[in-house]
């Protein structure tokens, strides 16, 4: 009934230009089921919103997005209310125990089979995140935000060593900071969690029980929004460190957490809360605003093409994909293994737009005022699910050395002989600490009373790039057996000596194969479109992939063939092949002038 229920809904909505709302339409009756007790439930919240809407679907939605309002008493009009809700609660009981269960069984869907479901079965897998108890957020469990860990330790010195210093601003932001910036505001005001209230104030309920309530006299009267992302307030404040030429460029950087509120969610990729840094730099010119944009992206390329071994497209966003509020957006591109685009990093040219809005004004050398010029970037966890989507397979997590927070797990066999089992144990303990010695994070997993196989299992799982076992028929050899997560046989590496660099040589292989094996993919996966039947029959395969095709259009054509095809213009790449004379686009027939790439994206 439930289901019946979503897919009626479903049938009402508008065939309008949104991509998402045609997908619902083509697949009404593959609504999951929580989304039909999620739609249920909104129904059955507000009978006075349904009553005055067209359709149910739409009215459920307009209801959730309206304005918070302090919450109330919701009273159900009649037992039949009642027991629905009982029934949608318990449905999602059930469903949550069904995850419960998958992830304690240890099954992982075959990414062949359900690409969506592989990722969250490897995620739960992999004890990373688990659902909190606010709407699209999550927890992140030790081993989930040691992944941030890692690259804060990684991107932070980098950052540094551009003059940038870390500072920290307010998570909370008045609206009235939001208004001074049109166009910016624009840009996430349907994603802005809203603060009304200072307060709250003990209550009683109709039964006696003692509750608490939103006290109405606390009533802000300049409401303040949970960060979206900090420009407004960064730049009231830069407003008062910048007097003069000698302050320039003033360069800041935060490492902080942002609320943007989402209606589906999938996690590190798209949660309503979220980790990032971001850095907002002033300056006094155009040109030297514009340089530090590019350099904050070459900065991202490396990190993610060097270090966690994904290849990218670096380039420049289009206007209808540029950050709201500035005059350019940078952005890396990547290609996960389902074929779709991850937007890895972006870097903005603001221009002077926020300088005016703030009035950030400097004194030049001449003694005359000007408003600054200003960036801003950043990278979130988005990137830790990047690098999932980008390695990992149908066994578990498979991550790049330099993201792993155990690199190496060194495994003792077990053996009835207590003499040479304490050699073994004393070589293994030996090795362990030579490899701390080198800064290489190891574990030494001497569960003797667990046999091989399963703790193969549970490190290949968790991501671990190296596996070193040691039995005694490796001490007489002189040498530990190496496995490597990509794959491949095992090999020696040898014990005393010459451990570490052997070691961090095989550390380094993990790193060229996943890099290689990702780029063969990219390359594999990226298609130069010369005429439209190309991209619609190629949109049609399991793994879509990357479009590059010389474009002729303009923004309303760009609209126009997102609006068809589901595909956005992720970037005018950096590196620009010559168009040939008198080129004409494949999908728009105007004269070619530039090539861009387009894809299917998250």
């Amino acid at each position: 009934a439930v289901a019946a229920a979503a897919a009626a809904a479903a049938a009402h909505i508008p065939r309008g230009n949104s991509f998402e709302t045609r997908r619902l339409h083509s697949r009404p009756a593959q609504l999951s089921c929580r989304a039909s007790i999620c739609i249920l439930g909104m129904m059955l919240i507000s009978r006075t919103a349904l009553l005055a809407a067209r359709s149910p679907l739409t009215s459920a939605l307009a209801f959730v997005g309206k304005a918070v309002q302090p919450p109330g008493p919701i009273v159900l009009q009649n037992a039949k209310q009642k027991l629905a809700l009982r029934a949608v609660k318990e449905k999602i009981e059930e469903e949550t125990e069904e995850r419960r269960q998958k992830k304690f069984d240890g099954s992982i869907t075959p990414r062949s089979d359900d690409w969506s479901t592989w990722y969250l079965d490897l995620v739960d897998a992999a004890d990373l995140v688990e659902n909190a108890p606010v709407r699209g957020c999550k927890i992140l469990k030790p081993d989930g935000f040691a992944l941030w860990e890692l690259i804060q330790s990684l991107l932070d010195p980098k950052i540094k060593s551009m003059g940038v210093k870390n500072a920290y601003f307010p998570v909370l932001i008045p609206v009235s900071f939001l208004a001074k910036e049109a166009a910016h505001v624009a840009g996430f005001a349907k994603e802005c969690a809203v603060v009304t209230h200072h307060r709250l104030r003990s209550a009683t309920k109709q039964d006696g029980t003692p509750t608490i309530e939103i006290d109405p006299e606390s009533q802000l009267a300049d409401p303040y929004v949970v960060r979206p992302t900090s420009e407004t307030v960064v730049w009231d404040a830069f407003g008062r460190w910048v007097k003069s030429y000698r302050d320039l460029p003033l360069r800041i950087n935060q490492w902080a957490n942002v609320m943007r509120w989402e209606r589906r969610t999938k996690p590190f990729l798209r949660t309503s809360e979220f980790l990032w840094q971001e850095g907002h730099t002033a300056h006094a010119t155009r040109e030297e605003a514009d340089a530090q944009a590019r350099d904050v992206l070459t900065v991202y390329t490396e990190l993610a093409s060097e270090v966690l071994a994904m290849p990218t497209i670096p380039g420049r966003k289009s206007n209808n994909e540029r950050f709201a509020g500035a005059d350019e957006t940078y952005t890396i591109e990547v290609l996960t293994q389902n074929g779709m685009a991850i937007q890895a990093g972006t870097s903005h040219f603001l221009g002077q737009n926020f300088a005016k809005a703030f009035d950030v004004q400097y004194q030049t050398t001449d003694g005359s005022f000007e408003h600054v010029w200003a960036t801003s970037w950043g990278v979130s966890t988005r990137l830790i699910g990047a690098v999932i989507m980008s390695h990992s397979d149908d066994v578990g997590l498979v991550l790049p050395p330099a993201l792993a927070s155990i690199q190496v797990v060194i495994m003792p066999m077990h053996n009835k002989n207590a003499e040479k089992q304490a050699a073994v144990l004393e070589a293994a303990n030996t090795l362990r600490e030579q490899l701390q010695e080198a800064q290489i994070r190891v574990h030494l997993d001497d569960r003797l009373d667990i046999k091989p196989g399963p703790k193969y299992f549970e490190w290949e799982r968790k991501g671990v790039p190296l596996r070193l076992e040691v039995g005694p028929r490796d001490l007489e050899k002189g040498a530990a057996l190496g496995k490597m997560r990509t794959g491949g046989d095992k090999f020696p590496i040898a014990l005393g000596l010459n451990a570490v660099q052997e070691t961090k040589e095989a550390l380094e292989n993990v790193r060229q194969a996943l890099l290689q094996r990702a780029q063969d993919l990219q390359n594999s996966l990226t298609f130069r479109i010369s005429e439209r039947s190309q991209l619609d029959d190629r949109l049609k395969a399991r793994e879509p992939g990357f479009f590059s095709i010389p474009w002729g259009g303009n923004d309303e054509d760009e609209e126009k063939l997102q609006e068809e095809t589901g595909v956005t213009l992720r970037c005018y790449p950096f590196e620009q092949e010559a168009l040939l004379p008198d080129q004409k686009c494949p999908i728009t027939g105007k004269p070619s002038h530039t090539w861009a790439i387009f894809a299917k994206s998250y």
